[in-house]
């Protein structure tokens, strides 16, 4: 009965037990926003492409594992929710939704997709975090409006270079995949603001890296990491940047050209020494170089007028710089697991230190 309210514009259904639709759900022609969602829904009646007003459509957290290509009619559609699902593929006519802004297909069982997933003019969010891809058609490029593509633990190998045609990108994140390097067109996403490469097979950082004239957040946590590219000192909009579990030896001097840094982990790697540019990291609040195999710091580490936090937690240290009573905003200083034998006098110039780790 409830498919002959033809006024209908809003339906909730959702945290329901529903397995099926009926056929007639094509009947509400006004219909603009559906909500499916938390139900049991294994599969979604072909005459759901005949919801013409249809502009949102949550079907997230069911028991899908495919998609009528009716789906293809709604071309009104504007926000679409697949997330926690059992997909394994999409059928072709998804690139027939030219209103959709924003597609959510994150934990579903999706190994590839189609190239027509390209034709999604509109399309400014893409969520794919959390299934099995191995590789991204070329025409994901062509999403010339796309603003945030969620990429996170999926099992790609590597990424095509036509993914540097994301002129609108702003957040691209890849964290948990099985990269072992990067497209060099990666540098012509002018407009990114967040980058997340954490947990991959990386063992070297591209120069083009350093063309991402906007990026403020980097993650490269947990990779193969050996050293960095000098070019890294030109990311001037840079505020957080993630090196945590690597194995770097050493950093470019360049690194203290990052004049907006904000954070800086560097933890459980194998740097021996920091080259005395760190100190001209005027706005660094927070760094962590725990677990390290530091000997000693450099003078011009006191240069870091708005450091809060220094974590040294591990490392060889048999002393610390005079230099470093001139932290005058440093609320935290972590030594544990050191080898001092005594410190300095002038850690008592610290007017800010409410906690000291000296285990």
């Amino acid at each position: 009965e409830i498919c002959q309210l033809s006024k209908l514009q809003t339906l909730i259904l959702s945290f329901n037990q529903p397995t099926s639709l009926p056929a007639e759900i094509g009947q509400l022609s006004q219909l603009q926003n559906l909500y499916l969602n938390k139900n049991q829904l294994t599969n979604l009646p072909g005459e759901i492409g005949q919801l013409p007003q249809l502009q949102v459509l949550y079907l997230n957290q069911n028991q899908l594992t495919s998609l009528p290509g009716k789906i293809g009619q709604l071309s009104q559609l504007q926000g679409f929710y697949l997330n926690q699902n059992q997909l394994t593929n999409l059928p072709v006519e998804i690139g027939r939704l030219s209103e959709l802004q924003r597609l959510n297909l994150s934990q579903n069982q999706l190994t590839s997709l189609p190239g027509e997933i390209g034709q999604l003019p509109q399309l400014q969010e893409l969520y794919l975090n959390q299934n099995q891809l191995t590789n991204l058609p070329k025409e994901i490029g062509q999403l010339s409006q796309l603003q945030r593509l969620d990429l996170d633990q999926n099992q790609l190998t590597s990424l095509p270079g036509e993914i540097g045609q994301l002129s609108q990108l702003q957040g691209l994140y890849l964290n948990q995949n099985q990269l072992t390097n990067l497209p060099v067109e990666i540098g012509q996403l002018s407009h990114l603001q967040g980058l997340d490469l954490s947990r991959n097979e990386l063992t070297a950082l591209s120069a083009e890296i350093s063309q991402l004239f906007e990026l403020q957040t980097l993650y490269l946590g947990e990779n193969q990491l050996t050293n960095l590219p000098g070019e890294i000192g030109q990311l001037s909009e840079l505020q957080t940047l993630y090196l945590g579990e690597n194995q770097l030896t050493n950093l470019p001097g360049e690194i203290g050209q990052l004049s907006e840094l904000q954070t800086l982990y560097l933890g459980e790697n194998q740097l021996t020494n920091l080259p005395g540019e760190i100190g001209q990291l005027s706005e660094l609040q927070k760094l962590y170089l725990n677990q390290n195999q530091l000997t000693s710091l450099p003078k011009e580490i006191g240069q870091l007028s708005q450091l809060k936090w220094l974590d040294l937690d591990q490392n060889q240290l048999t002393s610390l710089p005079a230099g470093i009573g001139r932290l005058s905003e440093l609320q935290g200083l972590n030594l544990n697991q050191n080898q001092l034998t005594n410190l300095p006098g002038e850690i008592g110039q610290l007017p800010q230190l409410q906690k000291l780790y000296l285990n």
